[in-house]
């Protein structure tokens, strides 16, 4: 049998790429959470990640960073590496030289990225921040955002040097701890980090307990991807940051 024709393929042509680490369980299922039934194709390839978050081992993506991206297709609208602490490491500029060199011209996000964008729509510089990382690692992250304008005014951290542990972590532990966040002095906003820290199902619930928004790194790096993508995503997932609109910089 001949084909006539061809279509657009799966999502009637919008594809977006997204870099997971080899220890990720967290971020494809609030993905597809976000996605599903739209028309956006968001294909995945793996990179190898030591499941014991260090600095030495964040560092050490980048050298197998355009090995796994090149694993995805051509033809993508976006690409997220869906690593916080590792683009902190790493860098921005130099993920983004890494993708581009096997995909040129696409548009490159993270989520720490991501989050500065989302923070900056939402008109938050003064936030407290969640994350499952040893002082090591929560550090630069500080750094990286107090550098951006950005004022960590309370930290909570599970102190967990084990990814994989991570995953395990319960949603509502997370919301327990977003809570003791939001109630430091003048916080405008709670920013839970890590890709594989569970949050999609009390975001809703912490925003409407504490008042505050939340903003957790797979909510911020989706709706990056679908802002740089071209497209109007307000709705599709939690929180107040799917209520805005495309943030200045698609």
């Amino acid at each position: 049998m001949s084909v006539a024709r061809l279509d657009d393929g799966a999502g009637g042509g919008l594809r977006l790429g997204v870099v997971l680490l080899s220890t990720d369980e967290t971020l494809e299922f609030e993905a597809r959470q976000v996605l599903a039934g739209r028309p956006v194709n968001l294909l995945h390839t793996r990179i190898y990640s030591d499941h014991a978050v260090t600095p030495h081992g964040l560092r050490a993506m980048e050298a197998r960073l355009a090995d796994a991206v090149g694993l995805l297709p051509q033809g993508l609208r976006a690409v997220g590496y869906a690593c916080t602490s590792a683009t902190v490491f790493i860098g921005p500029d130099a993920v983004a030289a890494r993708v581009q060199s096997v995909h040129p011209g696409v548009a490159v996000t993270n989520p720490i990225s991501a989050v500065v964008d989302g923070l900056k729509a939402l008109e938050a510089t003064r936030i407290a921040m969640i994350t499952p990382y040893s002082a090591q690692v929560a550090a630069p992250m500080r750094a990286f955002l107090e550098a951006r304008g950005i004022t960590v005014v309370r930290e909570v951290s599970f102190d967990e040097e084990d990814d994989r542990r991570v995953a395990r972590i319960p949603e509502d532990t997370t919301l327990e701890a977003i809570g003791a966040a939001a109630q430091a002095g003048d916080v405008e906003a709670v920013f839970a980090s890590c890709t594989n820290l569970r949050t999609f199902g009390v975001i809703d619930a912490a925003e409407n307990a504490f008042g505050v928004p939340v903003i957790s790194s797979n909510q911020a790096l989706i709706w990056d991807m679908l802002a740089r993508a071209g497209v109007d995503a307000r709705g599709w997932g939690p929180g107040r940051l799917f209520g805005t609109g495309d943030h200045d910089d698609p």
